[in-house]
């Protein structure tokens, strides 16, 4: 996958979501392998921002973790400023 696809901050906060949540809960490396099935490499590189993973990772670790996806995801998150749209611009 290109880098132009890879949004390494939005998978570094993602990350810090997990690796805090975990730290909170007191559950460590090896109860997410037991989880989720992921193996212990995996786990290592989606808390590092290593992995790109995927949605449905996600949500499985989220179950791990007892958590709802969202907790994952709630973190600031600029949008940015695009120009009108063409349905907008054509004053539809």
């Amino acid at each position: 996958m290109g880098s132009q696809y890879r949004d390494q901050e939005f998978i570094e906060h993602v990350c810090a979501k997990i690796l805090e949540i975990r730290k909170q809960k007191g559950i460590v490396q090896e109860d997410l392998v037991d989880r989720t099935g992921f193996n212990l490499k995996q786990i290592g590189n989606i808390e590092k921002g290593i992995s790109n993973t995927s949605v449905s990772n996600i949500a499985q670790i989220a179950r791990a973790l007892g958590v709802h996806p969202r907790e994952l995801l709630d973190f600031e998150f600029e949008l940015p400023k695009y120009p009108p749209t063409r349905k907008e611009r054509k004053g539809k």
